[in-house]
């Protein structure tokens, strides 16, 4: 499967400029010949706590979108949406995924990040998901969530792809390209990482966005501006790198 990381500026608080800097990336990916393509944490608002702004419902603007751009291109898209179920008070930062058949998989990111209070501001989900995308298994994760090893760890046999979305400052951009190649180094997976560029609230983007293969080299990175990163990801290249170097046989059970 091809995979491209859309690394794109964003639009604060704006959904419907966000759309339409999106459309034509998305093209350009299924021109490309993507089958499965990754926009950034946030890809419609930015990552805002001004919650009652611009939360949505389930199923609201930015899930139609993906859905829309999903079935138009025939390809799997995600990105992650400020949703609010029905019976709860607080939004969820969670990863959308669209099928081109019109399915549509979520995951709530586990860890929001405090040190911003984005604690304040959304839940915390409890599930990991892993999806079967087009014979790709994909375990989800947003931003935060890339710090903590056990919870790659303990997807890591079900796993041939992490696909991680982010909003991570310049500041620290050191630190989001070294632990994307640690996750794949120590979990013989690939890791998708798909940062925004940009200025938002204040903070400087630089994307550093990056396809690693599960021998820990990139495949595919792009810093700076927007643009869009693409490799071909093979399952057969995860089991290989498994057999060959059987780590995970070793790796202790919590």
């Amino acid at each position: 499967m091809k995979i491209a990381a859309i690394q794109s500026d964003i639009a604060w608080e704006d959904p419907e400029a966000n759309f339409t800097r999106l459309r034509p990336w998305v093209a350009a990916a299924a021109a490309a010949g993507a089958g499965l393509v990754v926009l950034p944490e946030m890809f419609a608002c930015g990552f805002s706590m001004t919650t009652a702004k611009i939360a949505e419902p389930p199923g609201g603007p930015s899930t139609r979108f993906l859905e829309h751009q999903a079935r138009q291109h025939g390809l799997w898209i995600c990105g992650s949406v400020p949703e609010v179920p029905h019976d709860e008070a607080k939004p969820y930062n969670t990863l959308v995924l669209a099928s081109p058949h019109g399915q549509v998989v979520r995951y709530r990111k586990i860890h929001p990040f405090s040190f911003a209070r984005e604690d304040e501001h959304y839940g915390a989900g409890s599930d990991h998901v892993t999806v079967d995308v087009d014979g790709l298994r994909c375990t989800l994760f947003v931003c935060y969530d890339l710090r903590f090893a056990d919870e790659f760890w303990g997807r890591a046999e079900q796993t041939d792809a992490y696909i991680v979305v982010a909003n991570w400052p310049e500041r620290r951009r050191h630190h989001w390209t070294t632990l994307l190649q640690a996750r794949a180094i120590e979990n013989q997976a690939y890791v998708v990482g798909v940062n925004r560029v940009g200025q938002g609230n204040g903070l400087d983007y630089s994307g550093d966005s990056r396809i690693v293969d599960p021998w820990g080299e990139v495949l595919a990175s792009a810093a700076g501006g927007e643009t869009m990163v693409l490799a071909d990801v093979r399952p057969e290249v995860v089991r290989d790198a498994r057999e060959r170097f059987p780590v995970l046989k070793d790796r202790r059970k919590p």
